[in-house]
């Protein structure tokens, strides 16, 4: 056995790794394949705007990232992408969706949302509180 240290981005490892996973998963919950899920907003110049990114796989709205531009926040389209979203994700037959934030990003906004606080890794030294969010769609 060899240990090594790598310190940057490895493709080949991190699908070797997931491969790993995903073999453990189907021999538990059986062969479904995440399906990625992203809405987005573009302006004029075709520029990603906003979105939210994700994937959906066992039932579960998996969402990685949701972002709006600075000029843009506050004005509901944040929460209009979301919403859009979720019913994609309903439509896969997704019955939750689960999101983690950051204390200093947007706990509250996922609050708005329907979200609600399951989880949290609390504040230490310099570092944010870290919230883990799950919503129900049923």
């Amino acid at each position: 056995m060899k240990i090594e240290i790598i310190n940057e981005e490895n493709e080949i490892v991190f699908d070797a790794l997931v491969s790993g996973v995903r073999e453990h998963n189907f021999e538990s919950m059986g062969t479904e394949k995440s399906i990625p899920l992203s809405v987005v907003a573009k302006n004029d110049n075709n520029e990603v705007i906003a979105g939210v990114s994700g994937r959906t796989i066992y039932k579960n709205f998996l969402i990685e990232v949701v972002w709006v531009d600075k000029k843009l926040r506050g004005t509901g389209l944040g929460r209009k992408l979301m919403a859009i979203a979720e019913v994609e994700a309903m439509k896969r037959e997704c019955v939750i969706a689960q999101v983690d934030t950051l204390s200093f990003q947007a706990p509250i906004f996922y609050e708005k949302q329907g979200f609600k606080i399951i989880g949290k890794v609390p504040s230490f030294f310099e570092t944010p509180e870290r919230y883990f969010m799950m919503k129900t769609f049923i």
